[in-house]
């Protein structure tokens, strides 16, 4: 038996239309996963490889993460759901998450929309034993001196994984999460598009290489697997080792 093998299974991945949640999205499906993404663009054709997107496959459909009200009234178009992937995620430059409409936003998309997210499909999750993941990032763990927001609603995502994994453990959700550092999307674009501050955030960190999306989906596939039954609440940091130095 192949424990990483989800034929049958059925995946939604929120804020799977790019960088890392397309990663894991693909990832699913190359190993028989039914795959379904939500995404910001009217479209899936509004998506180029130029994002990192690769829509091959998957199942999009176009969904506001900060709109928590159409989170609510979604109705599925799959009948059964095993895994939830929650990775959307934004951040703002410019010193605007130190003004609230900016730090509001950041906020409704990073952690509110996960637990609407979660909210929305725990019945349906709780009727496969299934598995929620939730992407936070390393910035949870530590400052992150111009982006107020985003540290918040990374540190809150840690503590929801925590809080969700113990209390839905008894409806046989297992949920667990990951943490990654940094990792080469378009979201990083201020340090990668940087060719010297690219080679001296690479220093920093012990293998010397920024982490690729499918770094992230790896680790994703192994906690939605058998292979981590009893790993319940946890976030697993995947940075090469920055958080370390």
């Amino acid at each position: 038996m192949n424990d990483l093998d989800f034929t049958g299974k059925s995946v939604l991945v929120v804020g799977g239309s790019s960088g890392i949640g397309n990663a894991i999205a693909q990832s699913f499906r190359a190993r028989g996963a039914d795959v379904h993404v939500w995404g910001t663009r009217a479209n899936s054709s509004d998506y180029s490889a130029v994002d990192g997107s690769d829509l091959t496959g998957l199942h999009y459909t176009q969904m506001d993460a900060s709109n928590l009200e159409a989170i609510e009234a979604f109705e599925p178009t799959f009948a059964q759901l095993d895994v939830l992937v929650l990775s959307q995620g934004i951040v703002l430059y410019g010193r605007r998450e130190f003004e609230m409409k900016g730090f509001q936003h950041i906020i409704d998309v990073n952690l509110n929309s996960l637990m609407a997210c979660s909210l929305k499909f725990h019945d349906m999750l709780k009727a496969r034993r299934g598995s929620l993941i939730i992407l936070s990032s390393m910035a949870g763990f530590r400052s992150t001196k111009g982006n107020p927001a985003y540290n918040a609603s990374k540190a809150g995502a840690i503590g929801l994984t925590r809080t969700l994994g113990e209390a839905w453990a008894e409806d046989d959700i297992r949920v667990n999460g990951i943490a990654p550092g940094l990792i080469a999307t378009k979201l990083t674009k201020v340090t990668t598009d940087h060719p010297k501050r690219r080679e001296a955030t690479e220093q920093r960190i012990p293998v010397k290489r920024l982490g690729q999306p499918d770094d992230i989906a790896g680790t994703a596939l192994f906690l939605a697997s058998p292979l981590a039954a009893y790993i319940i609440g946890q976030t697993i940091v995947v940075d090469g080792g920055l958080t370390l130095a």
